[in-house]
């Protein structure tokens, strides 16, 4: 049995959780997620707090028993606070725009490079050179910003690129002049 599937998922006010067969679903003031509980899970709610129970007959879920009580958990913040991910562009000329439903990057090809932006995130660019990603799924928040930053990943010696705000990027020495020229 899983430590982390162990422990109750609280439910904060103004969220709302309901279990239909084998189908979570979760809504908050942020929007609504759902998710497929496999066989060998059993979701329970009680008292405001979400309960994950493992099937100790099927052997594959005891396996699962911690990711389900994560991925729950991640439904409930997402759905109640939602989630963030900061890129910041770093380089001469960088810059980035949302335009429409598709974010305008040029960071330093000869071309402008447009992604388009799934229908559940909202992006936000300040300054030209920060880009904010919201929403209420943190793997698509989490995926999409791995997309964007992997158009042009930070190079490790000057720093240029797309990085995670929080991110360090080790540099590296560069070339060393030749002795008695």
């Amino acid at each position: 049995m899983s430590r982390l599937g162990k422990i109750p998922i609280a439910i904060p006010k103004g969220t709302e959780a309901k279990v239909t067969e084998d189908i979570l679903n979760v809504k908050g003031p942020k929007g609504a997620l759902s998710l497929k509980i496999q066989k060998g899970i059993l979701v329970e709610i009680k008292d405001s707090q979400i309960l994950v129970v493992l099937d100790e007959k099927i052997k594959l879920s005891s396996a699962m028993h911690g990711l389900y009580r994560s991925l729950i958990n991640n439904m409930v913040e997402g759905t109640s606070k939602g989630f963030k991910k900061e890129l910041t562009l770093i380089g001469v000329g960088f810059r980035a725009a949302v335009k429409g439903n598709k974010l305008d990057l040029q960071v330093g090809f000869s071309h402008p490079t447009d992604i388009e932006i799934p229908k559940d995130i909202q992006v936000k660019i300040n300054k030209s050179v920060e880009i904010v990603i919201e929403g209420v799924d943190k793997q698509k928040v989490g995926q999409f910003a791995a997309l964007v930053r992997s158009i042009k990943k930070p190079e490790p010696y000057k720093g240029k690129g797309i990085r995670y705000k929080e991110e360090y990027v080790r540099k590296k020495a560069g070339k060393a002049g030749k002795a008695g020229k």
